[in-house]
């Protein structure tokens, strides 16, 4: 039974985004509880991921591994009254997607152009199904004609004034705005995923939102068609971007 006083909100991110940094900001709410990437376990199952995934068998036996399972969970889970669930576009696998227009779903998109030199440090040689651009549209084509609660956010333009950026994303999720979203304490949360230490480096050093720095690296050139893939999906992106 799904509680309509309970907010219930999906985050949908491509990799190497702000989306743990939101999760930690969130985090720092007393009537909210934050879940790390549910699905993950699910899509490493249903995948050949496990196969370059750092720690995949280690996520696997860590958590819930149906997909369908996952969302049960997602829509009836009443331990806070915000509950906030960081997921990745691609790990929204094979699943019924109707669920979607129960949740306030939130899009994180970010430049390829800096999300691909940062992936490319931990996979090698990601294809568009790991790096999630496909997906995202496809999710945001999927939310459109379900009339779902969707909102944009692009992590470039959201760490050059996160402060203004959030105060948009609570009003549209209809909760008051918190200063402590702003800050944490460097160093891990109990909610983080057991990959943490694979992927979580910069976040644990942080406290707080980094400013906006443009990637210094460049995309590998055995990764540029990739890249060329990308960009068209993330302009649509940007272009519904607050």
């Amino acid at each position: 039974m799904i509680k309509p006083d309970i907010k219930r909100i999906c985050l949908w991110s491509c990799p190497r985004n702000i989306s743990t940094a939101t999760m930690y900001s969130f985090a720092q709410r007393r009537d909210t509880k934050v879940y790390d990437e549910p699905l993950y376990g699910y899509y490493l199952k249903e995948t050949n991921a496990a196969a370059y995934h750092p720690g995949a068998q280690e996520i696997i036996d860590s958590m819930e591994c149906d997909g369908n399972k996952v969302v049960e969970m997602m829509l009836s889970n009443t331990e806070k009254p915000v509950l906030f669930f960081k997921n990745m576009t691609h790990h929204l696998l094979n699943l019924d997607t109707s669920f979607l227009k129960e949740v306030t779903n939130v899009l994180l998109t970010r430049d390829p152009r800096d999300m691909i030199p940062s992936f490319h440090q931990v996979i090698k040689n990601p294809t568009m199904q790991d790096v999630g651009y496909l997906a995202h549209t496809e999710i945001l084509k999927e939310l459109d004609k379900l009339n779902a609660e969707t909102i944009v956010l692009d992590s470039t333009e959201t760490l050059k004034d996160p402060e203004a950026k959030l105060k948009k994303l609570c009003d549209f999720i209809g909760i008051p705005f918190e200063e402590n979203m702003l800050h944490w304490e460097s160093g891990p949360l109990p909610e983080d995923g057991v990959w943490a230490p694979h992927w979580y480096n910069n976040v644990h050093n942080s406290t707080g939102f980094n400013k906006y720095e443009p990637k210094e690296k460049e995309v590998p050139k055995q990764l540029k068609p990739l890249l060329e893939k990308c960009i068209p999906h993330y302009e649509v992106l940007k272009q519904r971007s607050i």
